[in-house]
C-alpha cells in the first residue's frame, strides 16, 4: 500500500545533541522504494506490519539546529546522506562506515525515510549544496554517490577503457563518473532507447545493444565495438548473465565490479577468471562519496540535469503518479523526483 498521510510526527520531535531539522525540498525514487511498495521487501530487508516512510534520495533546507551543532545554520540548503552509522565499531573506525553492522538507513526497515515535509538527521550527514546547484541536484547526489564509490573501487585511471553493463539510473550515473577519467566508456543495455538516453546525458558514452545475446556473444559484440578488451567492467545489472558477460569481456589482469544486485546467488566461471588473474570487487552503497559527487556537479565536470526526467508534486495523486512512472519506466523515465516546495 502507498499513501500520503497527515500528522506523521517523526520530523517534529525535539532535537537531540548533534541533530538538525530539515525542511525537505526534493526527494527522488529509488528501485528499492519500488520493491518495498510492491513486494514488501528489498533483499533481506522485510517490512513488518508497521508503516514506513519511504525515500532516501533527498535534499532540503535546515529549519532548526540542535544542541552542539556549529557547522550548519538555519537556511542552509543541504544534501542528506541517508545512512546513520554507529561510529564506534571496528568498520566505522576503519572508515568503512557503509559496512557498519548497526547501520540505520533511511527507508530500510525499521528506519523511516525522507519523503516527508520534515526529517531529523544528524548534522554530520548533511552536506551544504554549493552554487549553482539546487535541491534537485542535492537529491541526485545519493544515486550519484553509488557511481562514485563503484568507480573508486574499480580504480579507474586516466586513459582506461571501461565497460558499464546496464543503462538504468545507476548504470548511467556510474558511466558518467567513469567518463571523467576513462579514455573510452561503453555502456550496454537490452533496450535501444536506454542507450539513446544514456548518450543524450553524456556524449562521451558509446552504446552497445546486447538484446537476445548470450554472455559470450555480448562479450564479443562489446570487444568488437572497442577493438580491444577493457581493463574494467562494472556490472550495474547484477544478474548471473551480466556477471558472466563481465567476466568474459574484461581483459586478463583486469577488474570487475559488481554494482547491481539483481540475483542473490549466481553460478559463475570463477576458475577461468582466477587463472586470468581477474580481480572481482563488490560494493555496498558508498562511503565518503558525497563531497566528491557534489564537486563533480558544481564544477561542471558532470552536467546531469537530463537524468531527472520526471518531477511530481508531493500530493496523494502526485506520489502515486510518480511511483507508477518509476515502476514502469514509461515515457523514457530515468530519475523520478518529487518537489516538496511550498
Amino acid at each position: 500500500d502507498l499513501r500520503v498521510v497527515e500528522g506523521w510526527n517523526g520530523g517534529s520531535r525535539k532535537l537531540e545533541e548533534g541533530e538538525v531539522r530539515v525542511r525537505m525540498r526534493a526527494v527522488g525514487i529509488c528501485a528499492s522504494d519500488i520493491h518495498y511498495w510492491k513486494q514488501g521487501r528489498c533483499g533481506s530487508f522485510v517490512l513488518d506490519e508497521n508503516p514506513m516512510v519511504i525515500g532516501h534520495e533527498s535534499a532540503g533546507d535546515i529549519s532548526e539546529v540542535g544542541p552542539g551543532v556549529s557547522t550548519l545554520q538555519v537556511g542552509d540548503l543541504v544534501a542528506l546522506e541517508p545512512g546513520i552509522n554507529c561510529g564506534v565499531c571496528d568498520l566505522c573506525k576503519e572508515g568503512k562506515y557503509n559496512l557498519c553492522p548497526d547501520m540505520r538507513f533511511f527507508a530500510t526497515p525499521p528506519q523511516d525515510g525522507s519523503l516527508a515535509t520534515h526529517v531529523v538527521p544528524p548534522a554530520r550527514l548533511c552536506y551544504r549544496i554549493p552554487s549553482p546547484l539546487n535541491a534537485a541536484h542535492g537529491a541526485l547526489v545519493e544515486p550519484l554517490s553509488v557511481g562514485v564509490h563503484a568507480v573508486a573501487r574499480a580504480g579507474i585511471q586516466d586513459g582506461d577503457v571501461v565497460v558499464v553493463l546496464g543503462a538504468g539510473p545507476i548504470g548511467i550515473l556510474t558511466a558518467c563518473v567513469a567518463a571523467v577519467r576513462a579514455r573510452v566508456v561503453v555502456i550496454t543495455d537490452v533496450l535501444p532507447e536506454r542507450l539513446d538516453i544514456a548518450r543524450g546525458i553524456c556524449d562521451r558514452l558509446r552504446g552497445v545493444l546486447v538484446r537476445d545475446l548470450s554472455p559470450e556473444a555480448s562479450s564479443e559484440r562489446i570487444r568488437q565495438e572497442l577493438g580491444e578488451a577493457p581493463i574494467v567492467v562494472l556490472d550495474c545489472v547484477g544478474f548471473e548473465a551480466s556477471m558472466r558477460t563481465a567476466l568474459h569481456t574484461v581483459r586478463s589482469g583486469g577488474r570487475v565490479v559488481l554494482v547491481g544486485c539483481g540475483h542473490h546467488e549466481m553460478t559463475l566461471p570463477l576458475t577461468g577468471a582466477a587463472q586470468r588473474e581477474v580481480d572481482i570487487f563488490g560494493i555496498f552503497r558508498y562511503r565518503n562519496s558525497y563531497p566528491v559527487a557534489l564537486e563533480l556537479m558544481a564544477s561542471g565536470k558532470l552536467v546531469l540535469d537530463k537524468v531527472i526526467t520526471h518531477r511530481y508534486p508531493f500530493t496523494e495523486e502526485g506520489v502515486r503518479e510518480g511511483f507508477e512512472t518509476a515502476r514502469t519506466g514509461r515515457d523514457n523515465a530515468v530519475k523520478v523526483m518529487f518537489d516538496l516546495d511550498d
